[in-house]
């Protein structure tokens, strides 16, 4: 279904993107820029909990909404990883990485079930435990201060960004791997 409540909670972060950004531009103390795209991020990233939860309670899950959903992730952290290269929070490489990987685990997704092998490259574990790292990073990265006065979110970050990147080098390997006998099999 198009329009449903789990749908609309994925189109929110879509459209939650350039409001993130535009923070940034507002002329306002950097704490509090930091503090709001923060919040605001946060709470769009748990909308992509939150819809799955309800297309699977409510019996509204659809096609289009599983296409929409991991669009929805990808413009998120790629949108969120140009904000923090931007304001050099995040190293080009680790940016690089994470957004290539994107593309071309995309690009992989869409051959695959053009040729009839999309089970091959199914979402696994280690993309959604590499998410769920981007995910926690990624507000570190955006708050830079002292969180609670004690946690230096910008070095916890910076770790957990170099561990997402990481992650997801080994997913992509994980996922090439998978598709290699089928990509054998039609370059023949």
């Amino acid at each position: 279904m198009f329009f449903n409540l789990p749908t609309l909670l994925t189109w929110a972060r879509i459209v939650a993107i350039p409001l993130i950004i535009g923070i940034f531009y507002l002329p306002a103390e950097p704490a509090t820029r930091n503090l709001t795209a923060t919040v605001l991020f946060v709470a769009v990233a748990l909308t992509d909990w939150a819809d799955g939860w309800l297309a699977r309670r409510l019996n509204q899950t659809s096609a289009f909404g599983a296409f929409l959903d991991p669009v929805a992730d990808k413009f998120l952290i790629c949108a969120a990883l140009l904000i923090l290269l931007h304001l050099g929070r995040v190293g080009a490489l680790v940016a690089f990485v994470i957004i290539g990987r994107e593309i071309a685990i995309s690009a992989l997704r869409e051959w695959m079930a053009q040729i009839g092998a999309s089970r091959s490259v199914a979402v696994h574990m280690l993309g959604k435990v590499k998410t769920a790292t981007q995910m926690v990073a990624i507000p570190f990265l955006l708050f830079d201060g002292a969180l609670f006065g004690v946690i230096d979110t910008r070095l916890w970050g910076t770790v957990l960004i170099w561990v997402a990147a990481v992650l997801t080098v080994w997913s992509m390997v994980y996922y090439l791997q998978k598709a290699l006998p089928e990509i054998r099999a039609r370059v023949r």
